[in-house]
């Protein structure tokens, strides 16, 4: 199981200090849209050049030409995983999963089901009288047959996801923060080893190891739970 450090800071002099101080005990580093929309893709490629693997999360949600385009670009930085959100619909992520293939890239389109911050009410606040974990599988289901290689979940999830799915899905899992970390803003979370046990590919931790002392150590802390 992948360690993915989320870098949610909002400047490259940070960005870079992360990941040079973590990169032993990290596998990838997750740029999302704060990082990406003050720095762009320039940001990007001196990871890559780096040798750092790169989750790229900007939850691509747009009519299905649009986002097949961003698609192609985002391939082109070598991103190794990227997200887009399912409520797109199959049309979306098709064309999505089409661009990918047209470029050749070994890209992994993670569709995002159900925010780890959303919960029963917030779905109802937005039309959708379902539970979660419900809608996690409603969209997954479809997100799989529309030729996505993965999910993006809560751990809560994974278990069901597993059943329904098999081992073949790349499940990355937002919402890990070790026993006694504070939950900020996240509703469904679990701790890094319970996501192991119910099936994730890849944990994403932010602010439990941006925010330590000794960001290395917090990092190889939370792999060592995993074993």
């Amino acid at each position: 199981m992948d360690l993915i450090l989320a870098l949610d800071v909002n400047n490259t002099t940070e960005a870079y200090r992360l990941a040079d101080q973590t990169a032993d005990s990290v596998d990838l580093f997750k740029v999302g849209l704060e990082l990406f929309t003050r720095e762009g893709p320039e940001l990007v490629r001196n990871l890559r050049n780096d040798g750092h693997r790169i989750m790229l999360d900007l939850k691509l949600h747009d009519i299905p030409n649009t986002v097949a385009e961003a698609v192609r670009s985002c391939c082109d930085l070598g991103v190794e995983l990227l997200t887009l959100h399912a409520t797109g619909g199959p049309a979306m992520i098709e064309a999505a999963a089409e661009a990918r293939e047209r470029e050749g890239s070994d890209t992994k389109l993670l569709p995002v089901t159900v925010l780890t911050s959303m919960n029963q009410e917030q779905l109802i606040a937005i039309g959708i009288d379902r539970s979660p974990a419900d809608q996690v599988l409603r969209l997954a289901s479809m997100a799989l047959q529309a030729g996505a290689q993965g999910l993006v979940c809560s751990p809560m999830e994974l278990e069901s996801l597993r059943q329904h799915h098999g081992q073949s899905p790349h499940l990355v899992t937002p919402g890990i923060r070790p026993a006694g970390s504070s939950v900020d803003d996240q509703q469904r979370i679990a701790t890094p080893a319970a996501a192991k046990t119910w099936g994730a590919s890849a944990i994403v931790v932010g602010r439990p190891i941006r925010k330590a002392t000794h960001p290395n150590q917090a990092a190889q802390h939370i792999k060592d739970m995993c074993r």
